[in-house]
């Protein structure tokens, strides 16, 4: 069976990952892990710090140590993080934005995005343009921060 570990910064993103594997994929094995300060510290920090680096490296290596055959980070703020992690492991992982990217830059044109944690804005931004970039595409992406878009999902209350 194949074990997917799913790295988490906010509990609010738990739910909503599971539910979609449901749905889209019920047989891996899904191990969470949650270390929510981690969005706290972040929503502190004016940048990543080298402490959210390591902790980034500790669960990407937990997770390969339990058995783990690919990782799914569910927090779009911490993406040179995750990349780190990917550099270091030799299974796959995945930043949450991958798709959706790929499939706004084949769609071209003006794209807009919402956020729910105003720090993911900047390097969801770098991420999109990189991509585009690669891809050759004309595309544009404009953002805009939910304010009360988080304490709403921590509250239950969903689309």
């Amino acid at each position: 069976m194949t074990r997917i570990a799913l790295i988490h910064a906010t509990p609010a993103a738990v739910g909503p990952i599971e539910a979609a594997f449901a749905e889209t994929w019920p047989e891996p094995d899904l191990v969470n892990l949650l270390d929510d300060s981690l969005s706290r510290d972040r929503a502190l920090a004016a940048d990543l710090t080298e402490s959210m680096y390591r902790r980034f490296d500790a669960l990407g290596g937990y997770a390969v140590s339990i058995g783990a055959d690919a990782i799914l980070f569910t927090c779009s703020a911490f993406g040179p993080a995750i990349e780190r992690v990917a550099r270091a492991a030799a299974i796959p992982v995945l930043k949450p934005n991958e798709a959706m990217f790929a499939e706004a830059i084949a769609r071209g044109g003006q794209i807009g995005m919402l956020a729910t944690f105003e720090p993911s804005i900047a390097s969801m931004t770098q991420e999109f343009e990189a991509d585009a970039a690669r891809a050759r595409a004309t595309v544009s992406l404009k953002s805009r921060f939910v304010p009360d878009a988080m304490a709403a999902l921590l509250a239950g209350d969903r689309p």
